[in-house]
């Protein structure tokens, strides 16, 4: 669904500037996209939204076109596909609205800025912590890695068990205090 825009993209006004809580205010096309993308669950972890997880890394729009820029959290990461697909299909309803003349809707990858677990929102964290997933910690990088907090007791005394989780973008942990197993959502 990537769409080389050319010319065009060098006219489209930036609407993520502002927090997606002050874009979604506005009734123009970049705040309704806003709204829109807020309600689209990750495919891996529909706990979570992909403005919480961070990986919509802009709006834009100009004249007859709106871009949706993502930031995925992986190279290679299994979902981006059916992310770009569901808000294509979440968005079709902007671009048949007469007053905002839109004529197509873009969604395009960007590795440009990379996706950090700083990305994530307060409330996506408390998301992934309810939903069983510790999200990343938000710690200076250290000689060996950060311990995960258990997201069921809160505990530091876990242990890695399998760096690589059913995805590439999550690790397997275990915390001896509660006992329980638990995925920790991996930094980019």
């Amino acid at each position: 669904m990537t769409t080389d825009l050319g010319p065009a993209r060098s006219e489209l006004r930036s609407g993520a500037s502002a927090p997606p809580a002050v874009a979604a205010a506005s009734d123009g096309a970049v705040g309704r996209a806003w709204r829109i993308l807020a309600g689209i669950v990750d495919p891996e972890i529909p706990a979570i939204s992909i403005v919480e997880l961070g990986i919509v890394g802009d709006v834009r729009y100009a004249g007859n076109w709106l871009e949706i820029e993502l930031l995925p959290t992986f190279i290679g990461c299994p979902a981006l596909e059916l992310v770009q697909a569901t808000i294509g299909q979440r968005l079709e309803p902007l671009r048949l609205d007469p007053g905002l003349a839109i004529e197509q809707v873009v969604v395009t990858t960007s590795y440009a800025q990379p996706w950090t677990a700083e990305r994530i929102s307060p409330a996506g964290r408390a998301a992934l912590r309810a939903s069983g997933f510790a999200p990343p910690e938000l710690t200076a990088a250290e000689a060996l890695p950060p311990r995960a907090t258990c997201p069921y007791c809160g505990s530091r005394r876990t242990i890695l068990e399998n760096a690589f989780g059913p995805t590439r973008c999550r690790s397997i942990h275990y915390c001896t205090d509660c006992r329980q197993p638990f995925e920790q959502f991996k930094d980019g």
